[in-house]
């Protein structure tokens, strides 16, 4: 139980500073911006009580709401994330069988069901987000194609991430 505590403070640590110092930086023509801190929100264990990821999703958002200067945006968006992320969970691991993994890591769960699974959390967390960030529907296109590009890039890079530490399962 304590070293899952620890990898997920490191994570938490290594995402936020990834987030501020380099990705914030980051951005392809002013319409894609990676935010891969969500995979902090998407990698959590499965056993993670909700009251408990509702909270860690809204630390790590108004943590980088106050790198950002957006009070509460991050915050609302990740406390979203932490809810489709239940019920994305409760419709496909019960469904698939997956009880007996710990957490929805790439190499725990399969390249499929990682995808999927980061690619609708991803698609929800980055239209709130953008939506909330502009509100108003002069934009309605210039939105969605930040938050089309956004996602593609975002998923992109957790793959990415997700392959460097592939660990092979061990088949018994």
């Amino acid at each position: 139980m304590s070293r899952t505590i620890l990898i997920n403070l490191v994570r938490f640590i290594v995402l936020v500073f990834l987030q501020v110092f380099l990705l914030k930086n980051v951005t392809l023509y002013n319409l894609s911006t990676p935010y891969l801190y969500i995979m902090f929100i998407l990698l959590l264990p499965f056993e993670t009580p909700n009251v408990l990821l509702f909270a860690l999703a809204f630390l790590i958002g108004i943590t980088i709401d106050a790198f950002y200067d957006t009070p509460g945006l991050h915050a609302a968006s990740c406390v979203l994330l932490a809810f489709v992320r239940i019920l994305f969970i409760s419709i496909t691991v019960q469904k698939d069988g997956f009880d007996n993994e710990p957490e929805p890591t790439l190499s725990n769960m399969g390249i499929r069901w990682f995808f999927t699974y980061a690619l609708i959390l991803t698609l929800f967390h980055h239209f709130f987000l953008f939506n909330l960030e502009v509100f108003r529907l002069s934009e309605v296109s210039y939105t969605l194609s930040r938050f089309v590009l956004s996602s593609i890039f975002t998923v992109f890079l957790m793959l990415l991430t997700g392959f460097l530490f592939f660990r092979r399962k061990e088949r018994k």
